[in-house]
Order: C-alpha cells, then structure tokens, then sequence
C-alpha cells in the first residue's frame, strides 16, 4: 500500500510539474508577442491591398481595380444603421474584447469538433481588418499567427472607433467597391451616411461572400440574409419589431451596375491570367481582387500590340464579323499575346479560350501524323475523284472539295495536304477508322465533344482556338511540356512567392519522328510547286512570308481558320460571325491567313532565321512531287521531302527523261519559231 502511494505522489509531483512548466512557457511566449507587438508600433491603417499585373518584362499592365471605387469616410459620415448591421452580423462584442473574442472562439470549437467539419468562425472585426490590410488569404496556422499579431498591435496602438472606421472603409463589397462609401455609391447612388436601415442591412450581408450574398449576383440570397441581420439587430435592442418588419417590406432602388472599364492592355489575356490565378491559388474573384497580389505573366507587349494592330489593320472597321487569336511559344507554352475579340468593352465573351467552333481543315495535320504510324509517307497515293462512302448504317457519305476541283488521278499525302483535299482526307480517315482521329486528338491535348465520324476528317468538331493552338504546339515541339500558361510566379504584397510555374511531368505520347514529317509537309501550304490541279491552300499569302512556316488553313461557311508556327513561335487566329451566321465574302475567308502573316513576320523581324532540326530516324530526299518518286535532273520540280528511314522511296522518276525533255524543248522553240513567223507576217 505505501509503496502505491508513492508511486500516486510521483505521477501527481510529475503532472504538477509538467503543468507548471507549460504554464510557465505559454506565459513567457504572451510576453514576448506582446514585447514584439509593443516594439513593433502602431501599423498603417490605410495599406492597399490592391493586385497587380506584370508583363513578361515586368511592367505593370493593370491594378486590379486600384483606387477606383475606394474612398475614405470617417466614422460618423456613416450611417449609424451601418455600424449597428455590422457589428451584429460580424462581432456583437467588438467593443468588450480587446481583439479576440475567447468566448465565440470556444462555442466556434466545440460546434466545428460536433459537425466534425469547420460550420462556424470566430474571427473579430479586428482579426479581419488585419488580415485584410496586411495579409493574404491562404489558410495556414503561420498566416494565422501574423494575422493574431497585427490584430494585437491594432488593438494596443488605436482606439475602438479608429478601428472600426478603418475596417469599414477597406472590406470588400463586391464589383470592385472597397469600403461602405464606394460600396453606398455603387449600389444605391448615395453617400454611407444616407443609408437607410434596410439598404445598411442589405450591405452589411455583402462582405460575407460578396458573389454568393451580392444582390446583383443574387438578389433571394441577398434578402435572405438581410432579413437575418435585421433579425439579429432587432434581437439586439438596435431597432424594434416595426422598424424590422418596415425595412424587410422595404423596395430598395438600385442603380444600374456600371459597365467595368477593359483594362488598357490585354484585357481578354487579363481574363485568362485572373482564372488561372483563382484555379492556383484556390481563391474566388473577389479573393484575388483585393487580396494584394503580385502576378507576374508571360505577355510580350511588343507580340500583343502586334496581334490586336493587325486585326484593325486587315478587318474592315464597320464588319461585324469577329476575330481571336493566340501567340504562344512552343517550347515552354508561355502565352505571348491573346485576344478574344475586336471590342472588350461590347463583348467580354473570350472567343478565343471559351467558343467552340468547327475546325475545317485545321484537323488534318493530326490525321496524317496517325497515317505515317500505319504505312503512309508523304508520297503514298491515293485517287482524288468524286467519292461515295458506304458508311455502317448503311447511308452514304459524298464529300466535296472546295469548287468541285478534282485531280482525278492520283496524288501524293504531300499534296493533298498542300491543297486540303477532301477525298484524299475522307479515304484515309476511312481505312483508319475514325476512332484513331479521336483517339490522336486527344493524345495531342484536345477534349470535348468528338465524333468519331468519316467526317471528322473535315474538321466538323466543334473545339476552341486555345485547344486548337496548343495542339499545334505539340507538332512544333513535341519533346517538351509545353502546356500554355498565362502566370510565371505568384507572390503576396510582401513578395512572399505563393505559385511559381513549373512544366508538368507528364510522360509526352508525341512521336517526335511523325511530327517533324508532319510538320514539314504543312510547310506545303506556301510551295507552288506543289499545287497540280488546283493552287496550294497559302498562296494568297505566300509573298508575304520571308522565311519557312509551317501551317494549315480551314474554313467552313461559318469559320475561318489559320494556324502555324516556326521553331519559335505558335500563332492560331480565328474569325467568324457569332451566332454561327454565315460568312457569304470572300474576302471575309482571307482576313484570318492575312492576319496570321502580318503577326508571324513581324513577330520574327528580329529573330536568328531557324529550321526546324530533323531528329534521328529521319532521312530527307529530294522528290518529283507528281509522281512522288526520287527526282531526277530531268524533273521539272524536286522538293525535299522526309520521310521515316527505310520508308523513303527508291524508284527514280521515269516521267521527265532526257528524251522527253529534249522533245519539250523542241517543242517550245517549234512554238516559238511559228510565232515570229505570225507576228511578222501579220
């Protein structure tokens, strides 16, 4: 028994201990917070917290919002309606606690730990008035803990009033209005101290979520809750049942929200920027506008201002139709310049990463690129003549070529491709199986609706210029990870690094062999002496270029599309009526591939002249594009054309022979002789 009872006096002498240690640590640790705190001094109460845009060289092409609608009201130019919504809906102790409210915090605890999940909060107005001027939203007890320390210091350097007045005039109410002055202006076209009880009830609920609790985002969720705060103030004492129920009853007149002015540059590339942000960092829109950030982008200015000029330049002024475009590098996927329309401020609508439009011939690279995994070359032929295809269900399927030009005979993948035809891509589709096409498409990036259809072979998926470009940027380069990204680097307003981009390590499904030999059959589309029966898809444009691209055109009656590249840069434009109206000029089909030239040649003016290098297992050869056969010297034409090694051809051409040549030769000079014997008798 005794020996039980020195045992029980150790483990109490021990536990006595233990707790007058911890005692004693926590309260060396709150003396030396409050040591910091004190030491530390009174913080700014008027930081902006506003986000700011870098181009690619560091200037600053926005801040988001900025001082435009904020202003700076004392406490008693406010409503008192205001400070009473507030304080009920926020923190009904405010004026007890000396920053945090211990008792809210124990019942927030004990309720989260019985829903085993966080339902309720317990921060103080000065706890939020910290985190707002000072901090950036991320949850992690580090944040936490600065976040306690500034609110500390607000409540040992300022009085109650200072802070309340401080918090009211920078929290957030949505559309842009930092602050109850901006925010009264906003909504109702009055100033903070005109407020009536139910319209200070209606902008007390805002702050809570500014998207879900805006009335002009949804006005039953907006009335909702502000039946609660009057609810809560009546409850309070601040206001009595009839005063309650008059202002509920209340019709409160809004303005007409103003337009948002488009930022002076990019705006549709801004657009891209704020979703990527939102998506890394896990914020909502209002999060990331007031949250004081510092994004830096991948936009060139200089590639921008290009775009956007060119379409002006090639566009008619009074046209409806509309244009987008991307410049991206295919080597790392930075987006140098994107525009989503010809009007930001008539249209934000982004046609450019949210419209999906048929893509015409622009599909047809991918489908070659699969027909060299499956015995094609560059020279395979194939007979390019009206065609009816017996489909499964027993229908047919006669496809067309543009004008009803035909070779009928047959002609190389090199040319069909050069020329778009239609038969030749309808056939190879076919002996595939359109399954392939899709299964391709997607290998390079692509998603959505396809159809896994004879058709699809002519572009009739419907998918976006940004998947459309990104795609191409895997033929450009298939060795890297180039996923296109408008964000380098995140940081807060203390340049604390919050994102960084990094290329995803994701194992490449790209044959490097098969997109080199695609890519260099899509320089085609500017080579004359390519064209037979009818002229190669780019010669309109052809003078323009001064050096090699590769590329592809497409159109449909509603669309027209350009999109190529060089070793450097990735350009796809787009233009188009919305509403999927038809387009009936002709010279409406060409300002995609002259936009297109412009930006490409200018985009290159001060860049080394570059090739795109062969990888290994790669074999150039020079061709007769007619026959598709080893030329000669004979030849009228040669083209270097590449191909898989051992799949190159061997045969030389036959058709041009020194015979034959002579003949032709002969035949000119016979011509000619006739001729001046015409002209001088006649």
């Amino acid at each position: 028994m005794k020996k039980w009872f020195q045992h029980r006096n150790k483990w109490i002498r021990s536990l006595l201990l233990l707790g007058t240690g911890t005692i004693a640590v926590g309260l060396a640790v709150m003396i030396m917070v409050l040591l910091y705190a004190l030491i530390s001094g009174p913080p700014s109460l008027t930081t902006e917290q506003n986000t700011i845009y870098y181009s690619r060289d560091g200037s600053v092409i926005e801040e988001d919002f900025g001082t435009k609608r904020r202003y700076w009201v004392d406490l008693e130019d406010i409503s008192p309606y205001v400070v009473q919504a507030t304080l009920t809906s926020e923190d009904r102790h405010f004026y007890d606690h000396s920053g945090f409210d211990i008792k809210r915090i124990g019942a927030a605890v004990l309720k989260n730990i019985r829903n085993l999940s966080k339902v309720e909060g317990a921060s103080t107005i000065t706890q939020q008035y910290a985190r707002n001027l000072y901090l950036s939203h991320e949850k992690t007890w580090v944040r936490k803990a600065k976040e306690a320390v500034y609110a500390l210091r607000l409540e040992m350097f300022y009085k109650k009033d200072e802070i309340l007045a401080g918090y009211l005039n920078t929290i957030y109410y949505g559309h842009g209005a930092y602050g109850i002055e901006a925010a009264s202006r906003y909504y109702f076209d009055k100033h903070a101290d005109e407020l009536t009880l139910a319209e200070a009830a209606m902008l007390a609920g805002v702050p809570k979520g500014p998207s879900y609790y805006s009335p002009y985002n949804n006005e039953e969720n907006a009335n909702n809750r502000q039946a609660r705060i009057l609810a809560s103030m009546e409850a309070a004492g601040h206001i009595d049942a009839e005063e309650s129920e008059l202002a509920s009853r209340e019709v409160l007149d809004y303005q007409e929200p103003s337009e948002v002015e488009a930022p002076d540059i990019a705006p549709y590339f801004q657009d891209v920027v704020a979703i990527e942000a939102m998506n890394r960092l896990d914020i909502d829109r209002e999060q990331l506008t007031v949250g004081g950030y510092h994004i830096y982008t991948t936009l060139d200015i200089p590639t921008q201002e290009t775009l956007e000029k060119s379409m002006e330049r090639h566009i008619e002024e009074k046209s409806k139709i509309q244009a987008a475009g991307i410049i991206l590098e295919p080597d790392s996927g930075a987006i140098r310049g994107l525009v989503g329309g010809r009007d930001y401020e008539a249209s934000p609508f982004n046609r450019a990463t949210q419209a999906k439009r048929m893509v015409g011939s622009t599909i047809k690279p991918f489908l070659y690129y699969e027909a060299l995994d499956s015995g094609f070359t560059p020279t395979t032929q194939l007979v390019s003549k009206p065609t009816k295809f017996q489909l499964g269900n027993g229908e047919t399927y006669a496809p067309s070529n543009f004008d009803g030009y035909y070779a009928n005979e047959p002609i190389t993948m090199a040319q069909a491709l050069a020329v778009s035809d239609n038969i030749y891509a309808v056939k190879t589709n076919v002996y595939l199986g359109p399954e392939r096409l899709k299964n391709t498409l997607k290998q390079f990036g692509i998603s959505g609706d396809i159809p896994a259809v004879p058709s699809l072979a002519l572009g009739t998926a419907s998918l976006s210029l940004y998947d459309m470009t990104k795609a191409y940027s895997k033929l450009a380069r298939p060795e890297e990870d180039n996923t296109p990204h408008a964000i380098t680097k995140i940081t807060d307003s203390h340049g604390n690094i919050l994102y960084e981009y990094e290329p995803p390590n994701v194992k490449n499904k790209i044959d490097p062999v098969r997109a080199f030999i695609t890519a260099h059959m899509m320089t085609g589309m500017f080579d004359s002496s390519l064209n037979g029966y009818m002229r190669v898809t780019g010669s309109s444009i052809a003078d323009q270029l001064s050096r090699p691209y590769s590329g592809k055109s497409g159109s449909t009656n509603t669309d027209s599309w350009m999109i190529g590249f060089s070793p450097e840069l990735v350009a796809g434009v787009w233009t188009g009526y919305d509403q999927q109206k038809e387009i009936t000029r002709m010279s409406e089909f060409q300002y995609a591939k002259n936009i297109w030239a412009d930006v490409m040649e200018k985009a290159h003016e001060d860049k080394k002249f570059r090739t795109m290098k062969a990888p290994e297992g790669v074999i150039g050869v020079y061709v007769d594009p007619a026959t598709g056969l080893r030329a000669t010297p004979y030849c009228d034409t040669q083209r270097l054309m590449y191909f898989q090694q051992g799949k190159e051809p061997e045969e030389f051409c036959t058709e041009h022979t020194y015979e034959k040549d002579q003949y032709h030769l002969d035949e000119e000079k016979n011509k000619g002789g006739w001729k001046e014997l015409l002209d001088w008798l006649f």
